[in-house]
């Protein structure tokens, strides 16, 4: 059996070096802990904002276009996000809005809150009245902001994510090794085969990875470090 690490994210490096280095400079970030919603409204127009957690552009993706379907008759879905323990990857789109009206004032809230790893989208309804771009800042910002303020937001402590693939024989001892050396389980599917998705703190990520690569019937995929 192989193992091979794939991180989510280019900057995490996987060395000893670059996790030693990561371990002492970012062991903590702010986020939110589960979606939230916001709502301000101005002249007519409705302006519903939603904040997730959010890790990757293809999860941002699908976020946006369930939103497009719940509110399939709204005039402008603008977002921003921002992913990495570095907050480095980053995006603010205006959706058709003036420049700089409707994704920068979005962006704003989740660096001015310190966050990242989340995604915030402001769903608006047109009432009728142009507000201008200062309203529309205005309006755009107070969204997300509510949206945040209404969430709670968390500090989590940096962990390697791996997904562990195994069969039933090797369950109880599996189960074992997790339970002692108090790693997070995140998600479990026992079926025909059975997956953990388990977070490890990095000091000993190392040697969670070595030991279940050298168990049999059972396989490891690097989720990245987050």
């Amino acid at each position: 059996m192989k193992f091979s690490w794939q991180s989510l994210y280019s900057f995490c490096k996987i060395g000893t070096f670059e996790k030693k280095s990561i371990l002492e400079k970012i062991n903590k970030y702010k986020t939110i802990q589960a979606k939230s919603e916001g709502l301000y409204k101005e002249k007519g127009s409705k302006f519903i904002g939603y904040v997730v957690q959010c890790y990757d552009e293809d999860e941002a993706k699908s976020y946006l276009e369930q939103w497009r379907k719940e509110h399939h008759q709204a005039r402008h879905w603008c977002y921003a996000y921002r992913f990495g323990l570095h907050k480095d990857v980053y995006r603010a789109n205006d959706d058709g809005e003036p420049s700089n009206s409707a994704g920068a004032p979005i962006l704003g809230q989740i660096q001015s809150y310190d966050l990242t790893n989340v995604l915030i989208c402001v769903v608006r309804y047109f009432g009728g009245t142009k507000l201008g771009v200062g309203g529309l800042i205005h309006a755009y910002r107070a969204a997300a902001k509510e949206a945040i303020e209404n969430g709670k937001i968390i500090e989590v402590t940096v962990h390697q994510w791996l997904d562990v693939n195994f069969e039933y024989p090797e369950m109880p001892g599996i189960m074992k090794f997790v339970k002692d050396n108090n790693l997070i389980i995140k998600e479990q599917i026992f079926e025909l085969s059975c997956k953990l998705r388990i977070g490890v703190p990095l000091e000993i990520s190392e040697m969670v990875a070595q030991h279940l690569d050298e168990l049999d019937n059972t396989s490891i995929t690097d989720l990245g470090i987050y």
